[in-house]
Parts: structure tokens; C-alpha cells; sequence
């Protein structure tokens, strides 16, 4: 009898471990491991849960996974894959504003069960000022319409309103210019309403363009480093078509504007885009500003190559870890800052 009553122990023991109620068993009910965003999230944040089993996605839907600004209801579409689901609102959140998603009792896994119970998180939205984030400080690159490391070359009827620097390579590589002989502290070229300046000519120019690259340097690392973006992957890194607001703006991939983009905002609207590759703009494309806002507040940090194609109007200071890129009768209103070359082609280019 001792060893009978041992064995039935087993059993119920065995049944108890394979029951429902455990996390483990086969028949364990579904639950939520981990939920996106927390506070601090981007104002075109997608809202994600990751189940600990695969689940039916028809009960993954709008009545069952909802996120809510207080009482008012925010509408979205609903998707599920593999062991996530992911709500993305139709329009943008609202800036430093708690959010609340809620995921109820209805969605269930592949065998019917319940999630065991309603999964409920908050999260707030990024703080962003009307205007945007404050403007990056160029320091004395200010001064430059266009600065380079390694080359600054052009081809054909370029024009330049603005000063155009070199350094630390020499006044050799800054090509098909024409410069006027002999330097003094810089030089002159007809293609530039400006001055030319490199680091091989006279005292004090080599130190002041030391000061300038470094200061380049730091203007691309503190735009690259800002944190809490207003918008993270927009439109997948083709922005085209969109009408921007001021503000800080990530992608971990390359921008394309293959035809338009518009920037709104006032005269101290600020707007900065990390772009964690290329930057390309199409042949033609055009950046319109509006509403008063100002190119010299417009920033696009690029960690890769910048190209503007062909009679392309862009408007904005390029901070490029790499080589800007300006195509055949392209035109620009702004700063060209590289840390490689910079490139034109019968390219219109005028300092904001």
C-alpha cells in the first residue's frame, strides 16, 4: 500500500506540473515577456508585445489591443509575427504625453486559451518644443559655406556665394578653380563670391582652419548624439512627399527624396536628421522650406555619402562623415561640411 500511495503522488504531481496554471506545462497559458515602447518614446513610435507562445492572430486586433491617451481613444492598425504584436497609430503622438496600451483576456493562443491575465503599460513621448530641438553649434565653421579635409573640386559654371575652406590637405586639391596667384593669408577665384582659403597658405590661416575642422568635427558629433528623437525610420528612409515639422528625426538606414520633401515651421524652427548611411537626393528633387523657416536651422548629419542629383534644390547644412556629392546643375542653400571631399557640377551653391 506505501508503494501504491507513492505512485498516485507521482501521478497527481505529474498532472499538476502538465496543468494550465504552469508557465512550463504543455497546455501553459499564454503571457506578454516584454512590451515598447517606455518613456521617452519617439512621436511615431509603433506599440509592440511579445508573447511567450505563438498566438492566434485573429484575436489580435483593434478591440483587443488598444492604446488610449487618457479616456480618447487612439486608432491604429494591428498586426502579429511569430510571437509579436504591433500596433502602429495611424497619426503622429502627441509630444511628452502618457500613453497607456492595454491588451485584454481576448487574445488567445493556438489552442484557444486566454491570455491569463489583462497586460496593461504606460509609456510617455518625447518633450519637443514647438520649434524643435535647439540648433547645432558649428563654432567657427560658421564661417564657411563650404569646408573640407581632403578636396573641394568642380566642373563646369559653379557659382559660390560664401567663403570655401580646405584642411589639413593643400591648396593643390582644391581643383578647376582657378585661384588667383600668388596667396596671401587666401586666395580669390571667379567662380566664388568669397573668399578661398587652405591650410598651406600664410599665418594665421593653417590654425584657424584647425580650429574650424575640429569645430566641424564637433558639430557632426553632437548632431549624430542627440537622443530622444521625435521620429525614428520615417516612411523607411524614403521621406518623400512629407510635410516635416520641426524636430529631431533617426534612421539607421540610408534617406532617399527622390522627388519632394516640405519643412514647416517658423523663422527658430530647428530640425536635425541623423541618417545613419546615405543621404540621396533624386535628379530634380526639391526641399521646400515654409512657413518661415530658415535653411541655416536645417541639419542632416550623414554618416555616409551625401549626393544631390542633377538641377536637384536642396536646402540645409550637411555634415558628412564622408564625401558631399554635387551633381550637374543642382543647387544649394546652405553649408557643405565634409570630412572627406566635396564634389560640384555647375552647381549653384549659396550660403544661408
Amino acid at each position: 500500500m506505501r508503494h501504491l500511495s507513492l505512485f498516485l503522488a507521482s501521478v497527481v504531481t505529474l498532472a499538476a506540473g502538465c496543468s494550465g496554471d504552469s508557465p512550463t506545462g504543455v497546455n501553459a497559458v499564454p503571457r506578454v515577456l516584454s512590451t515598447a515602447p517606455s518613456t521617452g518614446a519617439p512621436r511615431n513610435a509603433s506599440v509592440k508585445a511579445v508573447f511567450s507562445e505563438a498566438m492566434d492572430a485573429a484575436t489580435l486586433n483593434t478591440t483587443t489591443f488598444t492604446l488610449s491617451q487618457g479616456v480618447t481613444a487612439v486608432p491604429g492598425t494591428v498586426t502579429y509575427a511569430g510571437t509579436t504584436a504591433t500596433l502602429v497609430p495611424t497619426g503622429t503622438l502627441a509630444s511628452n504625453t502618457e500613453y497607456t496600451a492595454t491588451i485584454s483576456t481576448g487574445a488567445k493562443d493556438l489552442t484557444g486559451d486566454s491570455l491569463a491575465a489583462i497586460k496593461t503599460w504606460v509609456f510617455t513621448t518625447v518633450t519637443t518644443s514647438a520649434t524643435g530641438p535647439a540648433a547645432v553649434d558649428l563654432g567657427t565653421a560658421e564661417s564657411y559655406a563650404i569646408l573640407a579635409k581632403s578636396a573641394v573640386s568642380t566642373t563646369g559654371a559653379t557659382t559660390i556665394v560664401g567663403d570655401v575652406a580646405l584642411s589639413p590637405a593643400a591648396a593643390s586639391f582644391i581643383t578647376a578653380f582657378a585661384l588667383s596667384t600668388p596667396p596671401t593669408t587666401f586666395t580669390t577665384s571667379a567662380l566664388v563670391t568669397g573668399k578661398v582659403w587652405a591650410s598651406t597658405y600664410d599665418p594665421p590661416t593653417p590654425a584657424n582652419l584647425t580650429t574650424a575642422v575640429l569645430d566641424m568635427q564637433a558639430a557632426y558629433t553632437n548632431a549624430a548624439g542627440r537622443t530622444l528623437p521625435d521620429f525614428t525610420e520615417l516612411g523607411a528612409g524614403n521621406i518623400d512627399g512629407l510635410n516635416l515639422a520641426p524636430g529631431l528625426y533617426k534612421w539607421g538606414t540610408g534617406v532617399q527624396i527622390p522627388v519632394a520633401v516640405t519643412l514647416t515651421g517658423g523663422a527658430n524652427a530647428v530640425w536635425i536628421f541623423q541618417v545613419a548611411q546615405d543621404l540621396t537626393v533624386g535628379n530634380g528633387a526639391i526641399v521646400t522650406l515654409s512657413g518661415g523657416a530658415l535653411a541655416k536651422n536645417v541639419f542632416w548629419q550623414v554618416a555616409g555619402q551625401a549626393t544631390l542629383g542633377t538641377t536637384s534644390d536642396f536646402k540645409g547644412i550637411i555634415l558628412s562623415q564622408t564625401l558631399i556629392a554635387f551633381n550637374t546643375g543642382s543647387i544649394m542653400l546652405g553649408r557643405a561640411f565634409a570630412q572627406t571631399a566635396v564634389t560640384l557640377n555647375a552647381t549653384d551653391f549659396t550660403h544661408p
